[in-house]
């Protein structure tokens, strides 16, 4: 059986609290999943949490850098929270620069950023 991950609508932003490892189906599950949500109801803000997260490959980094510019694509801002430093090494040594993302330590900052975002 696939995982997949939870996908919550608070207004107008999309919440993603990735609570396990991801593995590669995962990961193309969730880009997928992600986007269709997106397109169905014209969310203009997405927050991905990453707090549990403290290991990523190169092909979920790849996935996870591709979900953000295609989100933005999609017209959305994407906020991305709980960063942790393994993670941030091996997306920067993978060559995944997160240009024009805003990023925050935890949910709540980062919602908060995502709301000033929105009215600007």
């Amino acid at each position: 059986m696939k995982m997949r991950i939870p996908i919550l609508k608070l207004k107008e932003t999309l919440i993603v609290s990735i609570q396990v490892e991801l593995d590669d189906q995962t990961a193309l599950q969730f880009q997928e999943d992600l986007l269709d949500q997106l397109h169905k109801t014209s969310a203009r803000g997405v927050v991905i949490d990453l707090t549990p997260i403290d290991f990523i490959d190169s092909f979920i980094a790849k996935v996870l850098g591709d979900v953000i510019h295609m989100t933005s694509l999609m017209g959305a801002k994407v906020v991305i929270t709980g960063i942790q430093p393994s993670v941030a090494i091996t997306l920067i040594e993978l060559g995944i620069r997160l240009e024009n993302v805003t990023t925050a330590l935890d949910l709540e900052n980062g919602l908060e950023k995502l709301t000033r975002e929105l009215e600007a």
